[in-house]
């Protein structure tokens, strides 16, 4: 099997399945909905469960990065189910949020770094997208690269009609990679931009000068 076979054989695939309408359990900043499902297989009887299914819809993400400098924009902010699992809610992260209704991804990825960090990346470049809990939420992730220029972040950020509280920093991509080997922080979304990075460190003039997914 050829390397280009052997990965289209890997790729997600439409399933042969019925889904019901969704039972709303419960309303919330994120919905829990249930659904009745029947997957078929060939060769095999059909499997009927029921699944419930947390309902967060699109997000973006954006690795923030001063190029010159060679420098990341992170940030701390704290999160309350990382309090409650390891007791360590006080997070590095990228920025990250929702996309809202009417918004591209990349739109939505402008508008996070606005709010989060502070400053407008001067264009966006995609990197991949991913479902970060395919078990539990329906949660569907755009990962971006954003030009900024770190010169500019303020000390505290965040978009004060969501009560968010941001702290801005700026890291050497030296640094950041470090921590990334080092295995001391646990967000999901900084992680596998990291892991990126690590693999594409390299490439990142030639990545930049490719057309951009938004100014």
């Amino acid at each position: 099997m050829s390397d280009d076979a052997g990965a289209e054989a890997l790729a997600d695939a439409a399933a042969d399945v019925t889904v019901s309408p969704p039972n709303v359990l419960a309303k919330g900043y994120h919905d829990l909905v249930r659904f009745s499902v029947t997957l078929r297989s060939p060769g095999h009887d059909p499997i009927a469960s029921v699944r419930d299914v947390l309902h967060v819809g699109q997000v973006t993400a954006v690795l923030p990065l001063d190029l010159a400098r060679r420098e990341l924009v992170l940030l701390r902010q704290f999160r309350l189910p990382a309090h409650l699992a390891t007791g360590l809610g006080e997070l590095t992260e990228i920025v990250a949020g929702h996309v809202e209704a009417g918004e591209t991804a990349a739109e939505a990825g402008m508008r996070e770094c606005v709010e989060e960090i502070g400053v407008r990346p001067s264009a966006l470049y995609e990197i991949f997208q991913f479902i970060p809990v395919p078990g539990s939420s329906d949660e569907h992730a755009f990962l971006f690269l954003g030009l900024v220029d770190a010169a500019g972040i303020p000390e505290r950020a965040g978009a004060a009609h969501e009560k968010e509280a941001t702290r801005p920093m700026r890291v050497p991509i030296e640094v950041a990679l470090a921590a990334l080997e080092r295995r001391s922080m646990r967000n999901g979304f900084l992680l596998m931009a990291l892991q990126w990075l690590a693999l594409n460190r390299d490439r990142l003039d030639a990545i930049v000068a490719g057309p951009p997914a938004a100014r």
